[in-house]
């Protein structure tokens, strides 16, 4: 994912400015009560809330619409194949259509 000068997203910013706040407005985590006297937020920790579960999202949608794991492990930036089926396995039973079409049927 990149920002307006098409640099990688930091991710800590991502979740402290963008994705925790809008996880608070939807009660699916506690809402920030205050920020650190450095100015930094702390949320509730929760890993299966965090950025990280963008990625997982993103990667079962795609094995569910039947893409290929050799591209996923690519997108993903996984060296090896291998890793991205033993982390992702699970979802190929329910291979169906393919590709980009699985993420614009889950937004529409």
């Amino acid at each position: 994912m990149t920002g307006r000068e098409r640099k990688a997203v930091n991710r800590n910013y991502f979740n402290s400015f963008v994705w925790k706040p809008a996880l608070a407005e939807a009660d699916v985590i506690a809402a920030l009560k205050e920020s650190a006297l450095d100015g930094s937020r702390v949320w509730e920790p929760s890993r299966e809330h965090g950025y990280h579960a963008l990625r997982h999202f993103y990667a079962s949608e795609q094995l569910e619409a039947g893409e290929s794991v050799v591209s996923l492990a690519r997108w993903l930036g996984h060296s090896d194949p291998g890793f991205t089926l033993r982390k992702y396995a699970h979802f190929l039973p329910r291979a169906g259509s393919r590709g980009s079409a699985a993420i614009d049927t889950v937004f529409t």
